[in-house]
């Protein structure tokens, strides 16, 4: 870790390649009035809207919609199964029926799936209609994967076993969310003066307004989760298809945009993470689509708000990617490595592409204080939107 102390607060940075505009957007965070102590800055971090991704400030008595990012909850869920083995063929089958059952991209269920009872109860004590026509849209919406950065993957670990991985977020939820809040942040903030850049727009939390958006947040966290246990039970009903006798563990679930009221130096802080994982008990960190991910033991270490990065994070935008790549060259690299891609559209694959993301264990070694290392996953199959 190093530090920056040019700023009103120090800023604390686990990567030992930060790019200039998402350290120029963590100075914009340690300017904040109301952000305490310091910013953390993990290391997978890059540009981000507002708020740089892999981002973790703490702050008294405000929230900042940006600061908790458009994907809601988005995170990461796995699984490991007894299996310590699949075949070629047998792969290809679960692969192709996991594309079949789940929707990717922007499609939806056909048919309306039943919400948990808390996700219920959550909706259910909103008292703003503002978010209405979205939240209608959940039943359709849960068990649906998205496309980007979301994936599934079925992995071999170094401890022998075959696990189950997958990344998703809160659909358009999180970001309606975030959008229609902003907008009441610029508003507010402007009536009063306040001289704060519009991204990182803020509400009191004493304010309807502010209360309001943490219900609402709260809402596509727990949609996030529901959606992400709703796919995990049916790619499990699908591997116990080809693999009755398959036993499994509890599933780990790590999310990676929130904020939540934490006690950290003897005060209570509305700890934000943006693309950043609360580092204890068992987290997930993944690589990218043809590299390795990681399960690790969360070190809770206070000098990152108990943080750790959320993933490999991007090195280049999507934009830059298909620059530099084609998606044959992709496709056959990806052949190269053994492992099999299920993408309905794979003309825009090179935005996802390996090269597109730093090196994991380079990402893993400058956080060794944040986290430990327990299993190395290698991925065998993919489906991505």
């Amino acid at each position: 870790m190093k530090a920056i102390n040019t700023e009103r607060v120090p800023i604390k940075i686990w990567a030992d390649d930060a790019e200039d505009s998402a350290v120029q957007q963590a100075k914009n965070l340690a300017n904040l009035p109301f952000v305490r102590k310091w910013v953390a800055i993990m290391a997978d971090t890059h540009m981000g809207y507002g708020m740089p991704i892999g981002g973790v400030i703490a702050t008294e008595r405000v929230v900042i919609p940006n600061a908790v990012g458009v994907d809601i909850g988005c995170g990461m869920k796995a699984r490991k199964t007894s299996l310590t083995e699949i075949g070629k063929e047998t792969l290809k089958k679960m692969l192709n029926q996991i594309q079949r059952d789940i929707p990717t991209g922007f499609n939806h269920q056909k048919e309306e799936q039943d919400m948990s009872k808390e996700l219920v109860e959550l909706i259910d004590q909103f008292n703003s209609t503002a978010l209405d026509d979205i939240f209608r849209k959940i039943p359709h919406q849960l068990g649906t994967l998205g496309g980007g950065n979301h994936f599934i993957e079925i992995q071999k670990g170094d401890d022998g076993h075959i696990w189950i991985m997958l990344h998703s977020g809160s659909r358009g939820i999180g970001k309606m969310t975030c959008d229609h809040y902003n907008k009441i942040a610029e508003d507010m903030n402007r009536m009063w003066y306040t001289q704060v850049d519009k991204d990182l727009a803020y509400l009191p939390l004493d304010t309807k307004e502010g209360a309001e958006y943490m219900k609402a947040m709260q809402i596509g966290m727990q949609f996030a989760e529901d959606n992400r246990l709703h796919m995990l039970e049916k790619i499990t009903s699908i591997l116990k298809e080809s693999f009755p006798d398959m036993e499994y563990e509890e599933s780990i679930d790590t999310h990676h945009n929130y904020a939540a009221m934490e006690h950290y130096f003897g005060k209570n802080y509305l700890v934000h993470r943006k693309g950043a994982v609360r580092a204890l008990g068992k987290v997930i960190i993944p690589g990218s689509m043809g590299t390795y991910s990681y399960i690790a033991e969360g070190l809770d270490n206070p000098e990152s708000f108990g943080s750790c990065s959320h993933g490999a994070g991007r090195r280049m935008g999507r934009k830059e990617a298909t620059r530099q790549y084609t998606a044959s060259e992709v496709l056959a690299e990806m052949k190269e490595k053994g492992i099999e891609l299920y993408k309905i559209k794979k003309d825009d694959v090179a935005e996802e592409c390996a090269q597109a993301y730093k090196d994991i264990d380079a990402v893993m070694e400058d956080q060794k204080d944040l986290v430990k290392p327990l299993v190395k996953l290698r991925p065998l199959g993919v489906v991505k939107g």
